[in-house]
């Protein structure tokens, strides 16, 4: 990549310049310290001032709500800059994602060519989905960057003939730490493993030599493990039980969990703006029935049993396990009457709508953008937005179908396919949880901008 950058001096310098500038205004007119931004600096604090990972003021309590990795990462700016200094997160994360955009090149370099490596670092500076997040004090940036590595790694293992094990223990380590940042990073161990063995089985078949790439597999998973090992003993040591990720619903020990309510909800939850209207309202603020959609309900009788349960909860902003039985007896007949809803049309849905809505969820636009009422420059902001999160994806598929040949495209395919499917299975749609997708759909895009140069170079 080096070499890369040295011939084509001037377009990468311009094109950092320019997706510097991008993140520095989103960082000084739209930076997002949000209650999750909250939640890890309390932790970051209280590991630094008093040495003990967890929550609370005066009396600190462990915790394992959150995996160590971004907490991590702040506790150490903390320590250099100062308790609380978010600005400075902020801007150490604005260059951790401008060298993203170096290594999504060199990502696309091995994978496509030096033309679409080019192409891969001017879509991902200009990205605006990227910059957004770079000014957000939340784990999305870092866990990108560590997604962008692990890749990266696998395909300069894959060019290996000899195996390159040190490149499979980095690729492990890199996933390893992708993992303690958000738990959904295994989905990235999960696809890489996954298509080395299909590759080396696939070899073996062919009867050629495959028992090297299902070592590769182990080492990988080897590596990524190690990284877990030290969380793991903590939460052994701590709280006496084998936790190798955190809660999936970022629930204190022995907290009670309303699993009745997540599955009511999922038997109606299609898009973003029913997870803020509703679903971040449980518990402790009130509901308003009427934002719910209509597929919520079957029938009168339905409907009138769910206002009822939503009044119950009002009254006391709070989900008793009793009220949570009720919840789930109504799910349980709405999943009777449609399974087919349930297991495929709405996980296909909240899929969609996690790729293709607006990304403005950490911008001031309205969450109703298409009812154009009080936000007109929000309404339009996300209407430009949503139309440049198609423009990505459509090049994605172009490049595809009809963009040079992509080196070992299966593995980023089952990436895209694995985290997908896996997201369609959440309550919660949330266009973030895609975004950890979008270096390989620009490297995907890429390839179409070399087929067009190649097109244009005459022979």
């Amino acid at each position: 990549m080096r070499q890369l950058v040295r011939q084509h001096f001037r377009f990468f310098l311009f094109a950092t310049l320019a997706g510097l500038a991008l993140r520095l205004f989103f960082l000084f007119r739209f930076p997002a310290i949000t209650t999750d931004s909250f939640v890890y600096g309390d932790i970051a604090k209280n590991w630094l001032q008093h040495g003990v990972y967890g929550m609370g003021g005066n009396g600190v309590s462990p915790t394992s709500i959150r995996l160590p990795g971004y907490p991590a990462f702040l506790a150490l700016v903390f320590a250099v800059f100062g308790m609380e200094h978010y600005r400075a997160v902020l801007a150490i994360q604005v260059l951790v994602d401008i060298g993203t955009c170096f290594l999504i090149a060199d990502l696309a370099r091995r994978m496509v060519s030096a033309q679409a490596a080019k192409a891969a670092f001017i879509l991902s500076a200009l990205c605006p989905f990227l910059a957004n997040y770079a000014a957000a004090a939340l784990a999305e940036t870092l866990e990108i960057f560590f997604t962008v590595v692990a890749l990266d790694f696998a395909a300069a293992g894959l060019e290996r003939s000899d195996g390159g094990t040190r490149l499979w223990m980095g690729c492990g380590l890199a996933s390893g730490i992708a993992i303690l940042l958000r738990p959904d990073g295994g989905l990235l161990l999960a696809a890489i493993v996954v298509y080395l063995v299909w590759a080396g089985l696939r070899r073996m078949f062919l009867h050629r030599q495959g028992f090297l790439l299902l070592a590769q597999a182990l080492v990988v998973v080897v590596a990524a493990l190690v990284s877990l090992v030290p969380w793991t003993l903590r939460n052994l040591r701590t709280f006496h039980r084998f936790e190798l990720l955190a809660p999936r619903y970022a629930n204190e020990e022995n907290a009670f969990v309303p699993m009745g309510f997540n599955r009511w909800v999922k038997t109606w939850m299609a898009d973003y703006v029913s997870v803020e209207e509703i679903y971040w309202n449980v518990p402790g603020e009130a509901v308003d029935a009427s934002k719910l959609p209509a597929r919520a309900f079957d029938s009168d009788t339905q409907r009138q049993l769910t206002l009822q349960l939503l009044d119950e909860y009002n009254a006391t902003l709070q989900v008793s396990p009793k009220l949570d039985a009720e919840f789930a007896e109504l799910a349980a007949e709405r999943i009777r009457a449609a399974p087919l809803r349930y297991y495929i049309w709405l996980p296909l849905v909240r899929i969609a709508d996690m790729w293709l809505r607006p990304r403005t969820e950490i911008l001031p636009s309205d969450t109703r953008w298409w009812e154009f009422n009080d936000d007109p420059v929000g309404s339009a902001l996300a209407l430009i937005f949503g139309a440049i999160g198609i423009f990505y994806v459509s090049l994605a598929f172009t490049g595809v179908l009809r963009g040079i040949t992509i080196q070992h495209l299966g593995l980023l395919l089952i990436f895209l396919i694995l985290r997908s499917v896996f997201l369609g299975t959440l309550e919660n749609p949330e266009p973030r949880y895609t975004l950890e997708c979008y270096p390989v759909i620009i490297v995907l895009a890429s390839a179409w901008f070399a087929a067009v140069a190649r097109k244009s170079i005459p022979t």
